[in-house]
């Protein structure tokens, strides 16, 4: 056997362990793992000196912007950012302009970003107008459909119970899962009618009407649809304790739910909007310090299936408003999100194969990604080399997304993504992009 490429010298987590190995690569895809003197001879060998290989990391909740938002972020730039914080593949979510919410917008949009992507993407739909069209966009490709409780984005109206239910209905007679932002519109808009006739214009205010029971008031009429229709349904961001608790409720009933966590919810309170200020706004809000140790608790309880970025770039003067009503909510995760929980690792409070579990083979199996998110043989050559040892500070001035901000600016980490490759290729080394656009493969 003779392979394109061995990685020698590393460490690689197989079945909880840390074992010495090295891989081989054969075109796209892992062909061997194995001892060093078992390894095939190839025309290129790189040693890696002891570094940890990690699975490609799945991020199944960001926005890469671009089309009528490329001055936000546009395909390059955002799976620039993405390799540089070690993520191989990124879900797409469809509140963009124009909204993903047919085949002929997937098309586009995938048009787009096959010629600017340097890691592999895939796609979610917003729901249509005609739900016949739900079956035409799944065999497309997408892989699930978002519905957003606090807005309607697409083509079904959220407070529409009916109308839910048949969207629902007709999903899980796809096979595809729902994911939920949410917060209850009915009680957003009342709260925020009330506050903003007050004058109301502060942090404060905006953590009132997007608060903790607008969140459980709209888990608890999802999981409910759910049940009757017998649709998947993904709960997105999760944020307060006492969501993760129903979810928690609702997955011993055996309705079909999963939920993600954020590293900002797991790592900031809503201090930061006092310390801050707009910076650390995002949709839902930083909680208190009791619903992230919740959010923790239920983490390490296995409730908690996935950790999502929830990238959401904006231009900074969307976030320097005076108002609270007119900063565009969120900031970067890409390239935060890894080294954050490899301090996490490092710190002993999260294992290095559970991080693996909520990083790379759960959103995999969630979202029906095949032969990514593992290190196995005859998977796709999606990977990771980290230095767990090398202590570093955040600097969001050198951040590769557009998006030059973030909560976690200036804190030290410690654990760096060194080295990304992607369908066998690399395509960041040090933090240098040197993987080329449209390296990236469309996922469908």
């Amino acid at each position: 056997m003779f392979a394109d490429m061995v990685l020698e010298d590393v460490k690689i987590c197989l079945a909880g362990s840390i074992v010495r190995a090295g891989l081989a690569i054969e075109g796209e895809r892992i062909a061997r793992i194995a001892k060093e003197t078992n390894l095939p001879r190839a025309s290129k060998k790189i040693d890696l000196g002891g570094c940890l290989v990690l699975p490609g990391i799945i991020d199944a909740h960001v926005h890469l912007r671009d089309q009528g938002l490329e001055y936000k972020e546009d395909f390059f730039t955002g799976t620039c950012a993405a390799a540089s914080g070690g993520i191989t593949t990124v879900l797409d979510m469809p509140n963009n302009d124009p909204i993903t919410m047919s085949v002929d917008s997937l098309r586009r949009r995938a048009e787009i970003a096959a010629r600017k992507s340097i890691v592999n993407v895939a796609f979610y739909s917003a729901f249509p107008k005609n739900l016949e069209e739900m079956k035409d966009i799944v065999e497309w490709g997408a892989k699930g459909f978002k519905l957003f409780l606090s807005k309607q984005i697409g083509g079904v109206d959220p407070g529409d119970d009916e109308a839910l239910l048949r969207s629902f209905k007709r999903a899980a007679a796809l096979n595809v899962p729902v994911l939920i932002h949410a917060e209850d519109k009915e009680f957003l808009e009342s709260k925020f009618e009330e506050l903003k006739k007050k004058g109301c214009s502060d942090a404060a205010a905006f953590l009132e009407v997007h608060s903790v029971y607008s969140e459980i008031k709209a888990i608890k009429r999802v999981v409910k649809l759910s049940q009757m229709s017998g649709a998947q349904i993904h709960i997105c961001h999760t944020s307060a304790g006492q969501s993760l608790n129903f979810i928690a409720s609702a997955k011993r009933a055996g309705i079909n739910v999963t939920c993600e966590v954020t590293p900002h919810h797991l790592l900031l309170s809503s201090r930061e909007l006092e310390l801050q200020g707009h910076i650390a706004l995002t949709n839902p809000p930083l909680r208190s310090k009791r619903d992230q140790e919740l959010l923790w608790l239920n983490l390490d309880k296995g409730i908690v299936d996935i950790i999502a970025s929830d990238h959401a770039p904006h231009a900074l003067c969307e976030k320097r408003r005076d108002s609270i009503w007119e900063v565009a909510p969120g900031f970067p995760g890409l390239e935060t999100m890894i080294p954050l929980m490899l301090t996490q690792v490092n710190k002993g409070r999260l294992t290095l194969s559970k991080l693996i579990q909520l990083t790379s083979k759960r959103p995999a199996e969630i979202f029906k990604i095949e032969e990514r998110g593992s290190l196995e043989e005859g998977c796709f050559a999606d990977f990771i080399v980290v230095d767990m040892k090398e202590e570093w500070k955040i600097d969001s001035s050198r951040f590769h997304s557009k998006a030059k901000f973030s909560p976690f600016d200036g804190q030290t980490v410690k654990g760096r993504v060194v080295k990304t490759f992607v369908n066998g290729r690399l395509v960041m080394d040090s933090d240098e992009i040197v993987g080329k656009p449209g390296e990236g493969k469309i996922i469908r």
